[in-house]
């Protein structure tokens, strides 16, 4: 399991997206013979997973999670426990507009 962390890892945060398809092709031939069918599934979403690697560093690792999507949710849900009950549904969108407006 080690092996397969540590060469993904080396895609997923290569500095650039240049090393990122260079490590892929290194692991290329291994994945080809072992588990082909992954591959095929890694090479087809590879442009998606990489694609924040065309950005600066500083703003990679918050965007290639989805902690903050996880996090906005969260604070809406605390808030709507607090309210409870809805007069209507303009309410509810309001409450959110206003969380995506902060």
């Amino acid at each position: 399991m080690q092996l397969r962390k540590s060469w993904l890892d080396k895609i997923l945060e290569a500095p650039s997206p240049e090393e990122a398809r260079e490590a892929l092709e290194r692991v290329t031939p291994e994945l080809q013979e072992k588990a082909p069918l992954a591959l095929k599934v890694l090479e087809a979403g590879f442009e998606d997973a990489t694609a924040v690697l065309a950005l600066p560093a500083k703003y990679r690792r918050r965007l290639r999670t989805s902690n903050m999507i996880e996090r906005f949710i969260e604070e809406i849900r605390r808030r709507e426990t607090v309210i409870r009950i809805f007069p209507n549904l303009m309410s509810a969108q309001r409450l959110i507009g206003a969380l995506c407006a902060e």
